[in-house]
């Protein structure tokens, strides 16, 4: 049986933290089972490549997730996950002039449609 793949669309950021946070803890436990699995960021989920930004959403509900910072910390740092961002999104959000968090790359739609033909889509 061929090995499952997921790429996990984050539409959200200071919109939803939860939404956020929910994505990445399940993405952490995910990695942690060795389940292969990238992010395409998209939409204000853009904004999560931005270097310091996950640092800002602290108002999430209490103790309910770990903090998007952290969680994001983990999958680049321990698990070596991809945050892809969409082309047309960094240039809206002013992406190429600012840092962005380390193993991020921006992609156009197409890169995207293309990965979900061998992965499975999670949206957020």
């Amino acid at each position: 049986m061929a090995e499952k793949k997921f790429v996990f669309i984050i539409t959200h950021s200071y919109d939803n933290p939860d939404k956020v946070a929910g994505a990445l803890q399940l993405a952490t436990n995910m990695r942690a089972l060795d389940i292969p699995l990238d992010f395409f960021l998209m939409d204000k989920g853009a904004l999560l490549a931005k270097k310091g930004f996950a640092e800002t959403l602290t108002w999430q509900a209490k103790d309910e997730f770990s903090p998007v910072a952290d969680l994001m910390k983990t999958l680049i740092e321990d698990f070596d996950v991809k945050f892809y961002i969409c082309a047309s999104c960094v240039k809206h959000y002013e992406l190429d002039r600012v840092e962005r968090i380390p193993n991020s790359e921006p992609k156009p739609g197409a890169f995207l449609a293309d990965m979900l033909r061998e992965r499975e889509g999670l949206t957020f």
